[in-house]
């Protein structure tokens, strides 16, 4: 990485340099730096809406960088390690989404873990992709699933030699890492593409100690989610290209979903964030993880919660941990994730990341104090102290392994009808459910519906989480395929 050149933001150089020329705008968007919409200025500042303007020649156009946009891409690939980077302003779902359409094409096959995002899913119902599960172990004492082991991937290698490429979460949104140094080794052995999920893992091209890189692996194609753990602002993020990847065919994929009317709100804020991390990454991220192993370690001398850590590590499908992750099991005072979750918030004014059945995470970044952290720590303490209930077994089961009867795109745009969930056991799901965050499909298009899976859902619902991704809003139809 060129230090030297990275102390520059070439995207942000130029909105001060606009600022300065006082332009008058008869262009979009209509509020005209604010003057059409007193409340929207007086809300957000004249400093944020005078910069919230279209693209012009002196500010350049993401869909096609020729300027500063791409001089501040170039920048960005120098402070990650790779070939070529992307800006992205439709989140990191986007940048997944690009992933797999630049890959996979109808019929084709990708290896994917089942706790993958449901942005993968709906990307193969765009493409047409066949996806291949490989088996997701589960830690039975905290309840979650772990990463790929390797012997694992390598045999759905063998089973699978056709397929184009394999998905890697890296790390987990629970801080689990695979070997991902030794999937890229294999995979591409096997002519496959490796795309990484970094959605949980900007942090890991500049912290030390820390779980491998996706660049730093070898992947082929990484979404990184700056605006997670990076420090730009919401929605935006980066899509990296490593070695011998087309990145003018990724262009146009990316041009084919990504919007057209770029903020340069986020645009501005990727550019700035990866100047504060090429200059600051290293320090700040292992402040980050010095305050996290401290709550960890607080944490677990309340009794009944249990911060986990690199404990974990197994060198199988708990490769590595991020320590930053600062993940914790509740079952041991007797209540679900999702009841602490809610308790922080409601009773302590505490906004954690999410809460599902065994665990929560709160997401330590950046802009995090040691006061924040030394909060948390006494509202779990006294959450422990005060609402704990008797230990007793709560429901936390097998990751379920769905059954594939056909490809996503198929069920998705399948004839179906609606019906309530206890009369589907048996037939084909024509969308999918989930409990969000984090976003971990429970069942997706083409799918059998069992009782097991009911189960769960019931249960989760039951617990406060948040289920989505049926037409129905409350979740309680599911739209399955017509019987023939």
């Amino acid at each position: 990485m060129d230090r030297i050149n990275q102390h520059t933001a070439p995207v942000y150089e130029a909105l001060l340099e606009l600022r300065k020329r006082r332009v008058v705008p008869f262009d979009v968007p209509g509020h005209k730096r604010g003057r059409g919409n007193p409340e929207l200025l007086d809300f957000l500042g004249e400093k944020c809406v005078g910069v919230d303007v279209n693209s012009m020649k002196m500010l350049d156009n993401l869909s096609h960088p020729i300027s500063v946009i791409r001089e501040a891409e170039e920048l960005t690939a120098d402070a990650f390690g790779a070939q070529h980077a992307f800006f992205m302003v439709n989140g990191t779902t986007s940048a997944v989404q690009a992933m797999v359409l630049a890959t996979v094409r109808a019929g084709d096959e990708i290896l994917l873990p089942r706790n993958v995002h449901k942005s993968v899913i709906n990307a193969l119902v765009l493409c047409g992709g066949i996806p291949v599960y490989v088996p997701v172990r589960v830690n039975h004492q905290i309840g979650i699933a772990t990463g790929m082991a390797l012997s694992d991937v390598e045999k759905a290698i063998r089973q699978h030699p056709r397929a184009k490429a394999i998905f890697v979460n890296n790390p987990t949104y629970y801080g689990i890492a695979s070997d991902l140094k030794g999937i890229v080794r294999i995979a591409h052995a096997a002519g496959m593409t490796v795309l990484v999920d970094e959605a949980h893992g900007t942090h890991l091209y500049f912290g030390k100690n820390l779980p491998i890189s996706g660049m730093a692996a070898g992947g082929d194609l990484a979404a990184v989610s700056m605006h997670k753990s990076g420090g730009s602002l919401t929605q935006s993020s980066i899509l990296l290209c490593g070695q011998g990847v087309d990145a003018e065919y990724v262009q146009q994929i990316i041009n084919l979903t990504q919007t057209t009317s770029a903020s340069y709100l986020l645009i501005s804020s990727l550019d700035l964030s990866r100047r504060n991390l090429a200059l600051h990454g290293c320090e700040a991220f292992e402040k980050v993880s010095s305050m996290s192993e401290y709550a960890r370690s607080e944490i677990n001398e309340i009794g009944g919660f249990y911060a986990y850590g690199r404990e974990l590590i197994d060198g199988d499908s708990v490769y590595d941990f991020d320590v930053t992750k600062l993940s914790v099991f509740t079952q041991g005072i007797g209540m679900t994730g999702i009841e602490v979750y809610d308790m922080l918030r409601d009773e302590y004014d505490i906004q954690i990341e999410f809460g599902d059945i065994g665990n929560i995470l709160a997401y330590i970044s950046i802009g995090d104090r040691i006061r924040d952290i030394e909060r948390l720590v006494g509202a779990l303490e006294d959450i422990a102290g005060r609402f704990a209930k008797d230990k007793r077994e709560l429901y936390c089961g097998e990751f379920i392994a769905p059954e594939l009867v056909m490809s996503p795109k198929e069920a998705f745009y399948a004839k179906g009808e609606r019906l309530p969930l206890k009369d589907t056991v048996g037939r084909i799901s024509g969308e999918m459910l989930m409990c969000y965050p984090p976003g971990i499909p429970i069942l997706t298009p083409g799918e059998r519906i069992t009782e097991e899976i009911l189960t769960y859902i019931e249960y989760a619902r039951e617990k406060g989480c948040s289920l989505q991704g049926t037409q129905d809003p409350e979740c309680r139809e599911l739209r399955i395929l017509t019987e023939t």
